[in-house]
């Protein structure tokens, strides 16, 4: 009897923390994701595409999104034309953070402007404090999920005081 108690007591612990990422002893908890990352989370993997800029130029873009830090935050290594890029998503306080390391040189924060189960739209955040008279930086970023495995992402830059929009469709590879 104390044998199947014991064994019933190791099972539901197992059980409950199943879910759980242990680092040595230390329990991580349960991750709780808001709606928005989970949209987000849409995108894990490898996408290939074109993007196409105003001015007429077509170039080559790809992008990988991992998971990372016991699925906390989404990781995205963004390759435009040659040039190699990095964006973090994570949750803080249920709200969705977004932070681009761009290749304009600055780091551009964003917000969740709109959002619903085939797109994603994403606004500059003011926290940087970025003017757009005197810095580069991308203003808007948007997701719109036309197929199982395509995506045309929309994306607005504010260069040199004056708005450049660009699009890009892609596909996921792997």
């Amino acid at each position: 009897m104390k044998l199947n108690l014991l064994t019933g007591i190791l099972l539901t612990s197992l059980i409950s923390n199943a879910d759980n990422t242990t680092i040595g002893d230390v329990d991580m908890g349960e991750v709780k994701n808001s709606d928005a990352f989970n949209q987000v989370k849409k995108m894990l993997g490898k996408w290939e595409g074109k993007l196409y800029q105003e001015s007429g130029v077509i170039v080559d873009t790809s992008s990988e999104f991992k998971l990372v830090s016991n699925g906390n935050t989404i990781v995205e290594k963004l390759i435009e034309d040659g040039v190699e890029m990095m964006t973090t998503y994570s949750d803080k306080d249920g709200e969705l953070v977004i932070k681009h390391y761009c290749a304009l040189g600055t780091e551009p924060m964003f917000t969740v402007a709109s959002l619903d189960k085939n797109s994603i739209q994403l606004k500059s955040d003011p926290t940087p404090g970025y003017d757009p008279k005197v810095n580069n930086y991308v203003e808007s970023i948007g997701w719109i999920f036309t197929g199982k495995d395509t995506i045309k992402v929309n994306a607005s830059l504010n260069l040199d005081g004056e708005i450049q929009n660009q699009y890009s469709l892609i596909s996921k590879v792997d």
